[in-house]
């Protein structure tokens, strides 16, 4: 049975440290393929104003794609009207691969926060967890949820290691002119810097 893993997040940029986690994820829990799915930021919401377009992000995550031969990416979420629920793309890709096992990865704070997101259930009747933690985190409070979440389905804990790296730093590197190259797949830096975005 081909196990699949479906990591959303804003992307913005996709980074080292997020290829990292996937590649630590499909090693982990044995995935034949990890999905990147760039997420809908609605534009009724407060805007981040250093948030890319869908388009650049969706580009973007195609090009770090590139260097990971198990990792596809789907602009699903960014195809959807409306409000963008998790529920929603799981959905879609259990009705897309009937047979295939499903992995939604999340990270330790978006797992402890798990119960109150829509239609949570549903989620863990069509996929299992794969909960990417730091290994400097709260493993106590993690598997406490997971004794808690296990009656309605399978969580998977993954330990990663720590990655100093994140979104928001690369771009204020960028819009303080510092480097910020050292974090991103060559092709992403050259798209940021053609495309004059977070500049």
């Amino acid at each position: 049975m081909q196990r699949i893993g479906l990591f959303g997040g804003s992307f913005n940029p996709i980074h080292n440290g997020h290829l990292h986690l996937a590649q630590t994820a499909r090693e982990s829990l044995g995935l034949d393929q990890v999905v990147l799915i760039p997420a809908n930021v609605s534009p009724f919401k407060q805007q981040n104003p250093d948030m890319a377009s869908g388009a650049d992000r969706l580009a973007m995550c195609r090009l770090a794609a590139e260097t990971l031969p198990f990792c596809t990416v789907d602009g699903c979420e960014l195809e959807r009207a409306g409000v963008s629920y998790t529920v929603d793309t799981v959905r879609l890709f259990r009705n897309r691969y009937p047979e295939a096992e499903l992995v939604l990865l999340v990270g330790s704070d978006m797992f402890l926060s798990f119960p109150k997101w829509h239609c949570w259930q549903e989620i863990l009747e069509m996929a299992a967890l794969g909960v990417v933690s730091r290994m400097d985190g709260d493993m106590a409070e993690l598997e406490a949820q997971r004794a808690f979440l296990l009656q309605y389905g399978k969580i998977f804990l993954c330990p990663a290691e720590v990655c100093t790296v994140s979104s928001t730093k690369i771009r204020r590197n960028r819009k303080n002119h510092a480097d910020f190259s050292c974090y991103l797949p060559q092709k992403v830096v050259q798209y940021i810097v053609s495309h004059n975005l977070y500049a």
